[in-house]
């Protein structure tokens, strides 16, 4: 090839080159802007999956697949300018369309979403990432189909690379109509409209505990009202991952920065451990919440329940005293019953029971928090000595106060008259509180309260029901021998010796060191007749040194 043919080759295929560069808008180029990759992390640090996604929000917000996201604890993005980035929260996600939408811990240029789907026909480019020109690739909508009555589903005749697959498909405004999505190479290529992830949102604080956002261990995002994400925050504290629960109050205060649920949330963290990092989140409070007397009565009621269940004789930064402060510069500020409340329990647990009460009572009689202020005049009286009929008296009170017909609501309240009848002595009167109860907590009381209303029902000799109600408590915790061991010491003291022999045998399985079983199994077997084989029992448990074991050897042996 002459020189002169040279020429005319290279302006020919640098021609047909502007051709098809002309062919492609430059809109199209431009949308390569927001194309970000993402990696995802197992718990243990090794890469899940690599992917891509696009930025459809100036606060870091993105599109992508959902798959990725599946087991991953940790998950991060990097721009087309090569900026890393972690994923900070799921905001919602589809796994039957493969689509998720996420938010970055950083500022970004979004892409505009078509706002129309398109037609049969009509000319799309996919395109992929890169630091400076995207790799792109023209298709042609072979068919749409519809979903959720608004949003379109693509179908598009190629194939194309690995590489492109989760990559925005734009139009010639370079708009993104969606996200491109490939089984296998051979395969065609579908594209989910982007507008339905991106419409994704948290409207629910109980999304937390979603199955399918589950998958993943990466945050939750909150939703926007104030009290669903109020509701999302108590959620995540009841979770087991610590982690997560850390995460999702920083976002609360990030999100609600005026509010002091965040706030309090996180100084409850520190109780137990660091009750100077506690203190300094409350000043934090202090500082930035506007509602002041929230944050003082949520001040009080922190140190309150730090001095009651994880008392510290080395703390004297909080005290019982500093509560009571906090609860009485609540009030100053915004003179609420619930805040005079608030000061009378911290008064009762001081130990000044007399002036407790008369706060108690003057709000039960004001009629303004319901039962509770009867009830805590009734703790009060019996801390006073006060005659039994003046507590039952208040009892009785607070149970008139509660709605009608009597619901779960009123069960606290007849359990606490229940407890006082069977102090005094009035077991029967006892019982009918305690039956009344289980009647209201439709049988899902705690096995505790089983247990105390079998030891009443002992004392006043109706063995039936209490074999009934000891034997329940067994089967809500089947890991307390207790309960086991008084249902075969009962039965044996009803003469019904099998059953005692078989309860006991259940003790001894669950707790093999539980002395009482073995008394009880060898008193049944020796009342059954067979002493020799009770002897037996009874010296199996001897390497257990209980006192009483010897003398009933002794005894039987003779």
């Amino acid at each position: 090839m002459n020189k002169l043919h040279q020429y005319i080759y290279t302006f020919i295929v640098l021609s047909l080159f502007s051709i098809q560069i002309s062919a492609q808008p430059s809109a199209v180029q431009k949308a390569g802007k927001a194309v970000l990759t993402l990696t995802t992390f197992s718990v243990d640090g090794n890469i899940i999956s690599s992917s891509k996604g696009i930025f459809v929000g100036a606060n870091g917000e993105a599109i992508s697949a959902w798959k990725p996201f599946v087991g991953a604890a940790r998950a991060t993005v990097v721009d087309a300018s090569g900026r890393q980035s972690d994923v900070t929260e799921i905001i919602g996600a589809n796994e039957l369309y493969d689509v998720c939408k996420f938010r970055v811990n950083t500022t970004s240029t979004p892409a505009k979403l078509t706002t129309a789907p398109l037609s049969q026909g009509e000319k799309v480019w996919l395109v992929g990432y890169a630091l400076k020109k995207p790799e792109t690739k023209e298709l042609t909508v072979k068919s749409v189909e519809t979903f959720m009555e608004q949003y379109a589903y693509y179908i598009f005749p190629d194939a194309v690379d690995a590489n492109l697959v989760s990559c925005p498909v734009v139009n010639a405004s370079g708009q993104v109509v969606g996200l491109s999505q490939q089984t296998d190479a051979s395969a065609s290529v579908h594209a989910v409209d982007a507008r339905y992830p991106n419409g994704f949102t948290q409207t629910s604080g109980l999304a937390i505990n979603d199955a399918l956002l589950s998958q993943t261990h990466i945050r939750k995002a909150l939703p926007e009202a104030k009290d669903q994400a109020t509701l999302a925050l108590i959620m995540a504290g009841q979770q087991p991952d610590s982690t997560l629960y850390a995460q999702t109050i920083d976002a609360f205060i990030r999100q609600f920065p005026n509010e002091i649920d965040g706030y309090s949330a996180k100084a409850a963290t520190y109780i137990g451990n660091n009750i100077a990092a506690a203190d300094q989140q409350m000043q934090l409070a202090l500082k930035n919440v506007t509602a002041k007397d929230a944050v003082h009565s949520e001040y009080a009621k922190l140190i309150y329940q730090q001095q009651l269940y994880h008392p510290d004789s080395l703390n004297t930064l909080w005290t019982l005293d500093k509560a009571l402060a906090e609860a009485e510069k609540a009030w100053q500020l915004n003179p609420l019953p619930v805040y005079q409340h608030q000061q009378a329990q911290i008064i009762y647990s001081k130990g000044q029971y007399q002036q407790a009460y008369d706060m108690f009572i003057a709000l039960a009689e004001a009629q303004q928090l319901g039962s509770e202020p009867y009830l805590e005049a009734a703790q009060c009286k019996t801390q006073l000595h006060a005659p039994h009929e003046e507590v039952i008296a208040l009892l009785d009170k607070a149970i008139e106060a509660c709605p009608r017909p009597l619901t779960n609501i009123a069960g606290p309240y007849i359990l606490a008259r229940g407890q006082a009848y069977d102090t005094a002595g009035e077991y029967r009167k006892a019982i009918r509180d305690y039956n009344q109860y289980d009647t209201l907590m439709v049988g899902r009381a705690a096995p505790e309260f089983y247990y105390i209303k079998y030891q009443c029902e002992v004392k006043a000799r109706q063995y039936q029901q209490a074999i009934t109600d000891i034997a329940h408590a067994a089967l809500l915790n089947p890991l307390e021998p207790t309960y086991l061991a008084e249902l075969a010491s009962l039965n044996l003291k009803v003469n019904r010796l099998d059953d005692a022999i078989k309860a006991a045998d259940l003790c001894l399985r669950l707790a093999p060191n539980y002395p009482d079983a073995y008394i009880v199994k060898a008193l049944a077997l020796i009342h059954k007749g067979d002493k020799t084989a009770g002897i037996q029992v009874l010296e199996q448990a001897l390497p257990l040194n209980d006192e009483r074991i010897q003398p009933l050897i002794d005894k039987y042996k003779q």
